[in-house]
């Protein structure tokens, strides 16, 4: 029996890389109402429009969407096989945007395009920065995002790529948050069937909010949720090399924080139902099955939105932590992050207006 390893791929390493090639991603996937609801049953989502057709149907939407990081989730996995399968860890997002709706139906293939590279000082990884894009069948970009992962290097004798650091946004213009979502009826928005009276104007720049719940996080639907998206990492997959590594054991994918954090801002922001832009991200610390996670969010800046009256934006931080409930509002350490703390994002979602 002969073996022909040719034709098969250990992914990328860091020197493989080369700034201003862009990948095409294999493996398109259509989105079904089966992805939807095993979403909600991994995170227990609850907005509004994205649990309800008839709710969806009553404020303008054709159908019901599919919940925004779903997709988002989607598109990532795509990217995995070719940037991030030899990836120490996912560093950080910015300059997210969605530009419009996901349904049941829509089939997202994506691209990505090296928009930065930077070898680390110890010559056995290096940072690599993407520009990815997802498109819906019609070829309709529907998401596009940067994000900075560390990626382990072949041979760390390799002459590293050209040298480039990006310059990024510190957060995407309002003015350009109006294609989220289609106009909405804000009078058919029930605030009751919402799960909140409070609107775009009830919040303030400054405010904190303590989104009280937490969700111990469970071995078995990490690794579901990772496969629904179609990531081959081997750090969440793999026990026998991650056994081995840093930690001793498999890490949870970052999205899947994102989406728990998400899930728990519902109580406090049920009526932010649709994200808009991520801002930027930082993945502070690792996170384990067995974990308990919490949230909290701060307004720090609302928008009107240039010839919207149906909608305003909400600039929020939400940040998780790992362990400790977020009454006090964790954050910083000195010059670091609170040790509880496993995620810090930046994004604007979109509110309705009061009549």
């Amino acid at each position: 029996m002969t073996s022909s390893a040719a034709k098969t791929s250990a992914g990328r390493f860091f020197e493989d890389f080369r700034l201003g090639e862009t990948i095409r991603h294999a493996t398109p996937h259509t989105l079904t109402s089966g992805d939807a609801s095993l979403y909600s049953a991994l995170y227990g989502a609850r907005f509004a429009p994205q649990s309800a057709e008839t709710f969806a149907r009553a404020i303008g939407y054709p159908a019901s969407p599919i919940d925004d990081l779903l997709a988002f989730h989607v598109v990532f996995g795509k990217t995995v096989a070719d940037v991030s399968l030899n990836a120490v860890a996912n560093l950080g997002y910015a300059d997210g945007r969605f530009s419009q709706p996901v349904f049941a139906g829509d089939t997202l293939s994506a691209t990505s395009q090296v928009i930065g590279l930077k070898e680390n000082s110890n010559k056995q990884s290096g940072v690599v920065h993407v520009r990815s894009k997802g498109y819906n069948q019609r070829g309709e970009a529907v998401i596009e995002y940067v994000r900075w992962v560390m990626v382990r290097k072949r041979d760390s004798a390799a002459v590293a790529p050209q040298t480039h650091v990006p310059k990024l946004p510190k957060a995407v213009g309002a003015a350009e948050l109006g294609a989220a979502c289609p106009r909405i009826d804000r009078r058919a928005f029930d605030d009751a069937l919402s799960g909140s009276p409070h609107r775009f104007e009830d919040y303030s720049p400054g405010e904190r909010i303590d989104h009280v719940d937490g969700v111990t996080v469970e071995e078995a639907e990490h690794q579901i949720a990772t496969r629904l998206y179609q990531n081959t990492a081997k750090v969440h997959f793999n026990q026998f090399t991650e056994g081995q590594g840093r930690f001793g054991r498999r890490l949870i994918y970052g999205g899947h924080v994102i989406s728990l954090a998400r899930a728990l801002s519902f109580n406090g922001l049920a009526n932010a139902f649709h994200i808009a832009a991520i801002n930027g991200g930082r993945h502070v610390a690792p996170l384990f099955a067995g974990d308990t996670l919490f949230a909290w969010s701060e307004v720090v800046e609302t928008a009107a939105l240039p010839g919207r009256d149906d909608v305003g934006a909400l600039r929020l931080r939400t940040v998780a932590t790992k362990n400790r409930p977020c009454a006090d509002f964790p954050l910083r350490e000195g010059e670091g992050y609170e040790p509880h703390v496993v995620l810090e994002l930046d994004y604007w979602a979109l509110a309705p207006r009061r009549l």
